[in-house]
């Protein structure tokens, strides 16, 4: 009876489990079931090339960006699924696909289109069925596209793109140049708002080169020397990625990527130039472009690195491409428009109305818009190709130049300093062959120091076979950039001889006395008051004065610096006499005061040294005693406080002193800085040494033979820049005029010159030249603002 009971007990409790997990997987079915139907299903058919980079980045951003899409918008009634469609880059293909989605999946909108005759045919066939086509591809904009009242489209602003590529030849004082784009309807027909500009602008198109994405090599090596022929140094490309990574390396080979060339990209180039490979990168060193602007934000950051780990490429993707960033932000549009039209069983013109009237709102792209059913990018940035990388130098919105510190300004101006092809920061200057036919340049005598041993400030080299001298180094950056604009040939003639003050006079001199065969000087030529009486010169180019260089203090022994010894000896003294005066006023009555010989002496210096971090533990009970140490502790925060403050200025500022007589000063022989010392009151006093060399500056530094350096200020900043770890300037006098131009007396190009010096140093572009001849050789550079950070070494007392 037991053992029946036990074996129906058993049998029952297995038939309530297995009656409980059915029930509980019909409840789950029930409410999946009830899930699913709550939410609407909104079908829309993605129709892209598979094969190409471009289709699989569009594929997947879409993907991803609905998936974020609900889950920040979990209660949303309706959900967005894309079906795609390989087009295999075919038109037809693509249109049977469209149609093929359209009938048997009865999709609500469609998204595709990568090229413009592609995007026609959809968008026909969109007007046709009612259905919303949508691009978020580089189509152009174009006029044939705008009759399409279901036709949607992700594009840049054509006409802001060529008022911006316009006004750089404006401002660059360009007025030539070849345009060459791809032999296709899409790049012909999307380069003419560019055409338009420059004819409104008086910029003269010598040239317009065809290329091919079928031509070879061979084929492209002829047509560039065509050009190359023409003398025209200043490209606008309007070509694919396909074309470019062709291009750029045959133009390097034929020495067009070279100083005094122009390459200017349009950003329906750069903006498909992710994957570039590496080589042609290379070639397109110095290249500027403009490219649609997306804002790095944190958002964009992180979905960036979602989606690369999404590809699974073996192709290395540097980034999301400008078309994958406009499919996300048509995929969030979608996905609001479908929760706007309620359901899907409304007229599909509702998905229409929903997503070009809706609410703005902000994507990855920045502040979502749809104009005229165009979601317009009208902001671009200016980027500068350099090795293999892309650096912003700019932006371009709303006909104005915008640097990257947000400063608007209405000229190239806002712009950062941009590296050309060659690596040269100097804006080239450029004419036609039809403006050389109008005058040829006229020459420029030049007398350059051939005795300079300072390369980065000036270098001089004839080849002895050719007799042609060359000069280098900031002063002749400087001098070439300042003479372009006027149509001069520049013949440079050595001046032998030592760098010396004379020597320098004796040039100058024999500048005014041979009227018939120098017209100028250029190189370190300080301006003087005597030289002044032989020749004009232009707006001193570099800082003026001497400058005080002196070598870093690394002293362990830095804290004690604030204090004289004197004062040091004088506080302990103090702080001993205090303990001593309360030890004998409470020693009678306090215990803590009391106890053997060394007790009570121990007593006496703890007390007095205590009270410096106001530490003591001695009770006192006499008046007298408290008001004694009332009035030292009063002391005592007064030299705490100024111990601070005077230790924070050495810390900050290590070597801020003045020039003591028992120091010695050194500087070159024979130089402006000798003269100037001997004869201005401000260095009298401190003994000088002459020295020959850099090398002797350095070691002399080092070894204590000196202690401090004065010269003028070009040679001491170049100077710490190659140093900036153990020396530094620590004092300037404005005692001399800087260097100069010198010229004939009353040549015409002493106030031309002169103005186009303070127009470079107004536009910070001497700022740049200077950094770029004084710091290129350095492994760091130095400026006012350094911060040197404590170490082991200097705090370990």
């Amino acid at each position: 009876m037991i053992r029946n009971t036990g074996y129906f007990l058993t049998v029952f409790f297995l038939a309530f489990i297995s009656f409980a997990v059915t029930c509980s997987g019909t409840n789950k079915n029930k409410d999946v079931d009830r899930l699913s139907s709550v939410h609407e299903d909104v079908r829309i058919g993605l129709v892209v090339d598979m094969g190409s980079m471009e289709g699989k980045f569009v594929k997947s951003s879409i993907s991803m960006a609905l998936s974020d899409f609900y889950n920040v918008n979990n209660g949303y009634r309706t959900r967005v699924s894309v079906l795609s469609r390989d087009s295999h880059g075919d038109p037809l293909q693509a249109l049977a696909a469209a149609m093929d989605l359209l009938q048997t999946e009865q999709v609500e909108a469609l998204v595709g289109g990568q090229s413009l005759f592609e995007a026609k045919i959809l968008a026909e066939l969109g007007e046709k069925t009612k259905v919303p086509v949508f691009s978020s591809f580089q189509v152009p904009s174009s006029l044939s596209l705008t009759k399409y009242n279901y036709f949607i489209q992700a594009t840049h602003d054509t006409s802001s793109e060529a008022k911006g590529i316009a006004a750089l030849f404006s401002n660059f004082d360009w007025r030539t140049a070849v345009l060459i784009y791809e032999d296709y309807d899409d790049w012909r027909e999307s380069i003419q708002p560019l055409v338009g500009h420059f004819q409104q602008n008086a910029i003269h198109i010598e040239y317009k080169e065809e290329f091919s994405v079928s031509s070879n090599e061979e084929c492209i090596m002829k047509q560039l020397r065509k050009l190359k022929a023409s003398g025209i140094r200043i490209f606008v490309a309007h070509i694919s990625e396909q074309i470019a990574n062709r291009l750029f390396p045959c133009a390097r080979r034929l020495g067009m990527m070279e100083e005094g060339h122009v390459w200017i990209l349009t950003a329906r180039s750069m903006n498909n130039f992710q994957d570039t490979n590496y080589l042609a990168k290379e070639a397109m060193e110095g290249v500027i472009g403009f490219k649609s602007y997306i804002p790095l934000t944190e958002e964009l950051h992180n979905f960036t690195l979602r989606w690369k780990r999404s590809l699974r490429l073996e192709e290395v993707v540097t980034g999301m491409s400008v078309c994958s960033t406009w499919a996300h932000d048509i995929a969030w549009s979608l996905a609001r428009a479908a929760e706007g039209a309620k359901l899907p069983g409304l007229p599909v013109y509702n998905l229409l109305e929903a997503i070009t009237e809706g609410a703005k709102h902000k994507g990855l792209s920045g502040d979502i818009k749809f104009i005229d059913k165009k979601f317009i990018s009208d902001k671009f940035e200016i980027v500068n190709m350099i090795g293999r990388g892309e650096r912003s130098v700019g932006l371009w919105n709303s006909g104005s130049f915008i640097s990257n510190r947000r400063r608007r300004l209405s000229s190239t101006n806002a712009l950062e300093t941009i590296i050309w092809p060659g690596g040269s920061t100097r804006i080239p200057k450029i004419r036609s062959l039809k403006e050389k036919r109008h005058g040829e340049k006229k020459k420029l005598r030049v007398l350059v120091p051939a005795g300079n041993i300072i390369p980065q400030i000036l270098e001089v080299k004839t080849d002895f076979k050719t007799g042609v001298t060359a000069a280098t180094g900031y002063c002749i950056d400087v001098f070439e950039t300042s003479i372009l604009p006027f149509n001069y040939e520049v013949e440079y003639i050595p001046w032998p001889g030592a760098i010396n003050y004379n020597n320098y006079n004796d040039l100058v001199y024999t500048l005014y006395s041979q009227k018939d065969k120098y017209d100028a000087a250029v190189g370190d030529i300080t301006i003087t008051d005597n030289r002044s009486l032989y020749v004009d010169f232009t707006l001193p180019f570099t800082d003026m004065g001497l400058a005080v260089v002196t070598a870093k203090d690394k002293s362990m022994w830095i804290i004690f610096k604030p204090l004289t010894l004197s004062l040091w000896l004088t506080i302990a003294t103090f702080f001993i006499l205090t303990g001593a005066i309360v030890w004998l006023i409470e020693r009678h009555d306090n215990a803590d005061f009391q106890g053997s010989c060394f007790q009570q002496i121990g007593t006496l210096l703890c007390f007095g040294f205590s009270t410096l971090v106001f530490a003591h533990r001695e009770r006192l009970q006499h008046n007298m005693s408290r008001f004694v140490v009332i009035v030292w502790i009063f002391a005592v925060l007064i030299l705490t406080s100024n111990y601070t403050a005077t230790l924070t200025s050495v810390m900050t500022v290590q070597q801020i002193r003045g020039l003591k007589s028992n120091e010695n000063i050194g500087f070159f022989s024979a130089s402006i800085a000798a003269n100037v010392v001997n004869e201005n009151p401000t260095f009298q006093g401190p003994r000088y040494k002459g020295l020959k060399t850099a090398d002797d500056f350095t070691n002399a530094l080092r070894n204590g033979t000196i202690s401090f350096i004065v010269d003028e200020v070009p040679y001491v900043k170049l100077f710490v820049a190659k140093h900036p770890s153990e020396f530094e300037i620590v004092k300037t006098e404005s005692v001399t005029n800087g260097f100069g131009f010198a010229f004939q007396k009353g040549s015409p190009l002493v106030q031309k010159v002169t103005r186009e010096i303070a127009k470079l140093r107004r536009t910070e572009k001497l700022k740049a030249i200077e950094n770029w001849w004084f710091q290129r050789q350095t492994t760091s550079t130095t400026s006012e603002d350094t911060f040197h950070p404590l170490t082991v070494y200097a705090v370990c007392l």
